[in-house]
């Protein structure tokens, strides 16, 4: 068992690496910050489903990953803003469509994890976690 430093950085990356060598499903060790990152994933289209298995110290999320009609993934690439040792946050102001809205870009604010087109809505700002298009 090794310990990450970067939760939200080893759960975007191997949501990549699996859409990439074509898994239906990936399982990361469970957190509700994850669980919460992955709703909103599948709220903007980007997995089909989340679901939260196992009980105590053995809880794992698995997420059902999304193919488009040819088999290809319909995540094409993500991008990690702020990281553990230098930390992104964005004022309203500052929040603009990821590739032409394309893309999105989830955010941690007081409300909660959101997508960009939410936090713009809201009208609040927060941590940019990571671009995903």
């Amino acid at each position: 068992m090794s310990l990450i430093s970067d939760p939200v950085g080893d759960f975007i990356n191997r949501l990549v690496n699996a859409g990439a060598v074509k898994h239906a499903t990936m399982s990361v060790p469970f957190s509700l910050f994850k669980m919460s990152i992955a709703e909103k994933l599948k709220d903007a289209g980007y997995i089909t489903a989340v679901e939260k298995k196992g009980k105590k110290v053995q809880k794992t999320l698995d997420v059902s990953l999304k193919y488009d009609t040819e088999g290809k993934h319909v995540v094409i690439g993500v991008k990690r803003i702020s990281k553990p040792g230098r930390r992104m946050y964005k004022s309203v102001n500052e929040i603009f469509p990821v590739r032409y809205g394309k893309g999105a870009l989830i955010i941690s604010t007081p409300k909660g994890i959101m997508t960009d087109k939410e936090a713009r809505k809201e009208k609040v700002g927060g941590e940019a976690l990571f671009e995903i298009w």
